[in-house]
């Protein structure tokens, strides 16, 4: 697995990919202070992980979040910044972020944070996680789920789960998998049923309140 670190801080991109580097030896890492560095380095380098602040120079609100969206499609986008402010985490997982780790974030938490990255999971502050600021709440109901409040879940389906987890689109999911892209509408609806929820970011919120990100696989 190879990193793009992206942040205009190079103590803090040295001190993720320390961490990282203790997490995991086998994971490359690669840093970038400038969303036009991030963009060139996404274009030549086999990357399959983003870690972006959003606060680099020239840019405002979500605005290095699109771009590296437009630049990297395919690839998952982990936000690390310094707002943990609720709405602001769930307009960026809206957008296609696949977590969201608050820069201060402690250091224990931070290490859980950065597993549930290399597994390819969502990690979400517990400040987005509280009943009354998850998306949609009101429409929120576990009815439909199992009384040990885990989901049952088909092989194909968790494949398409961990592709919605990581922020890609039904299209870049139905590529990946090599199945039609109405079969991965079809899929989401039954995974929607089975989790009780209506939409993909309540689907997020649910996956990340029932742990099943800690059940995917470490990639080495």
């Amino acid at each position: 697995m190879h990193i793009l670190i992206v942040d205009d801080h190079p103590l803090f991109i040295k001190g993720v990919q320390a961490l990282l580097g203790e997490l995991n030896p086998a994971v490359a890492t690669t840093g970038a202070r400038s969303i036009e560095e991030a963009m060139e380095l996404g274009g030549r380098l086999n990357i399959d992980l983003v870690m972006l602040d959003l606060k680099l120079p020239g840019m405002k609100d979500l605005d290095a979040l699109v771009r590296m969206r437009s630049s990297l499609p395919a690839v998952p986008i982990v936000i690390v910044s310094g707002n943990d402010d609720s709405d602001y985490v769930w307009r960026a997982i809206d957008m296609g972020a696949a977590g969201y780790i608050p820069k201060d974030t402690e250091q224990s938490l931070m290490i859980h944070a950065l597993q549930v990255v290399l597994a390819r999971g969502v990690y979400l502050p517990p400040s987005a996680l509280r009943p009354d600021v998850l998306p949609g709440n009101a429409a929120m109901t576990t009815t439909s789920l199992p009384r040990n409040g885990t989901p049952s879940l088909s092989g194909r389906q968790i494949a398409v789960l961990q592709g919605l987890l990581q922020g890609k689109s039904n299209k870049v999911i139905a590529r990946d998998l090599r199945i039609a892209e109405g079969t991965v509408k079809a899929h989401l609806w039954s995974i929607y049923q089975a989790m009780g929820v209506t939409s993909r970011l309540q689907a997020m919120a649910k996956a990340h309140e029932l742990r099943l990100v800690d059940q995917f696989e470490q990639p080495t």
